[in-house]
């Protein structure tokens, strides 16, 4: 059986289109290999991230796009969310995991059009794109890289669905199409063709953000983004990915599904992600090291962004008892101390 050839957007992978630069500079966007830094004050747009609609372009992420009649199911066993729960644009968190439950990737999994779109980090969707591949086999699936042809905004604030609508009232550029996020956020898949015109009424609305400022969200919100330093080091509960909608128990069997059901109902999670914050930089894949542990190495960072009010906040793993009892400390047991801050979920 042959598989399934379907014309996509998303081909002939570009870091940056060089038209869609240029409208983004034409706005102030300062950028440094390939990802919006900031729009010339980066201080007030992170201070925007806590009170003003913005939006921000996501090139950070990459967007690999599944086509073909077999992609649904093709999905369903290979994540860990719940891909035929999604609606017609709508999205789900998730994971992908090794046969021993650590997850390879963590994503956005949009249903479009004609297929999926999976948005997760740039530093390792080739290597995700070709371990998928090699289990396609007969299915009649079509992974693309993204392309060209589109580019990705993310939307984020206070009533961000209305200020949206009224950017462009009710008149929508052709071929966008809009998906809801965790959040209460928006994400917008933007024909190049369509994205000044795009770009033209959000800004009407929408204060305009540096990528790291969108990640910083993400961190407030508590949602993981594994990256290759993070590859192959947590099963998803440990990311907290079952609290945010990223694994369903019910679906049935996908890559590493015995291992993390097996955490979910035999066994505690001793590994937890928290909120911190530093006054010091941190990276992802930093390790972590706590009073209570010595020497051992008791967890890492996850993510880490500039804070709105300086410092650092970040998204870090770290020994349950650790984090309830004890003191913990960035890449040496007498490094800087992490002040840890709530989530927006209940970690149980």
């Amino acid at each position: 059986m042959q598989k399934t050839e379907v014309h996509s957007p998303y081909n002939n992978p570009l870091p940056m289109d060089s038209s869609w630069l240029e409208t983004l500079q034409k706005i102030g966007a300062r950028i440094e290999s390939g990802v919006v830094r900031d729009f010339g004050n980066p201080t007030a747009e992170r201070q925007a991230t806590q009170s003003s609609a913005i939006f921000a372009d996501l090139s950070h992420l990459a967007a690999l796009h599944f086509s073909g009649k077999d992609a649904e199911s093709f999905l369903q066993g290979q994540l860990s969310c719940d891909v035929k729960a999604i609606p017609q644009g709508g999205s789900s968190l998730g994971g992908y995991c090794t046969p021993k439950g650590r997850m390879l990737a963590s994503f956005t999994l949009l249903r479009t059009q004609d297929g999926f779109v999976m948005l997760l980090s740039t530093s390792i969707a080739a290597a995700i794109q070709k371990r998928l591949a090699m289990f396609v086999l007969r299915s009649q699936v079509k992974i693309d890289m993204p392309g060209d042809g589109i580019v990705l905004i993310g939307l984020a604030g206070p009533a961000c669905r209305d200020a949206f609508s009224e950017s462009f009232d009710g008149t929508f550029p052709a071929g966008l199409q809009v998906f809801q996020l965790f959040g209460e956020r928006l994400l917008l898949l933007v024909p190049l063709s369509s994205a000044p015109a795009t770009i033209t009424g959000i800004c009407t609305r929408f204060v305009p953000v540096g990528s790291g400022d969108w990640q910083w969200i993400e961190i407030f919100l508590g949602i993981p983004l594994i990256t290759a330093p993070t590859q192959d080091q947590l099963i998803p509960q440990m990311a907290n990915m079952e609290l945010i909608g990223g694994v369903s128990f019910k679906k049935g069997c996908y890559t590493g599904q015995e291992i993390v059901a097996r955490t979910q109902y035999l066994g505690k999670v001793k590994r937890r992600m928290y909120r911190a914050h530093l006054e010091v930089e941190a990276s992802p894949g930093d390790e972590l090291f706590s009073d209570d542990l010595g020497a051992q190495v008791s967890g890492l960072v996850v993510n880490a962004q500039p804070a709105p009010g300086g410092g650092c906040d970040l998204l870090a793993v770290a020994q349950v008892g650790s984090h309830d009892s004890s003191t913990v400390h960035l890449k040496t047991p007498d490094g800087p101390a992490l002040k840890f801050i709530p989530l927006p979920y209940d970690i149980t």
